[in-house]
């Protein structure tokens, strides 16, 4: 298996949120309540999924790879973009935490900022996939020997195995500072 492999699923299972957050935009204009459930349910996806797991493998481990590599200036632009687009994701879902939260304590206004930050996580995943998959992804295999893309697929399972327990020490530590 190829080191994009992983990458690849895990854009399958990305893009399948998006349709979820299209039903929920749909429900809002027309009930003009968010649920906040869902909101709460999606950001925990976008940080751990989307942006830990998957962005955190393009980035820790295939683009770091990629930065020792000479690579011709449309892929170190490219990947370039990519960077630049994980962090706009992050600052979205961000935006997207702060217009739920201000919702949940009341303010009303906020449904506008919670639209707002839906539709761009709508718009921006399916063409972010695009790029990475169509572009990029099998182009820049070259840059690697056999013995590297099998390297890279190991430290990606690693990678893998290990979030689950960055994640929930996280959740212990914040429910052992969380004031009652």
């Amino acid at each position: 298996m190829k080191p994009i492999g992983p990458l690849m699923w895990e854009h399958r299972l990305i893009e399948r949120i998006v349709p979820i957050l299209d039903k929920e935009l749909k429900r809002i204009d027309t009930s003009r309540k968010a649920d906040v459930d869902l909101l709460t349910a999606a950001v925990d996806f976008f940080r751990t999924y989307a942006d830990r797991t998957h962005h955190g493998k393009e980035e820790d481990i295939l683009f770091s790879d990629l930065e020792k590599k000479p690579l011709s200036a449309e892929h170190a632009r490219i990947m370039n973009e990519l960077t630049d687009e994980h962090v706009h994701a992050r600052r979205t879902v961000g935006a997207l935490v702060d217009a739920k939260n201000k919702y949940t304590g009341g303010d009303e206004a906020s449904l506008r900022d919670i639209v707002t930050q839906l539709k761009e996580l709508i718009g921006f995943y399916p063409a972010h996939i695009e790029k990475e998959d169509k572009h990029f992804f099998f182009p820049i295999l070259d840059y690697f020997s056999k013995q590297e893309q099998d390297a890279m697929l190991r430290e990606f399972w690693e990678f893998d195995r290990r979030l689950i327990h960055e994640k929930y020490q996280k959740v212990v530590e914040e429910l052992e500072t969380r004031k009652v």
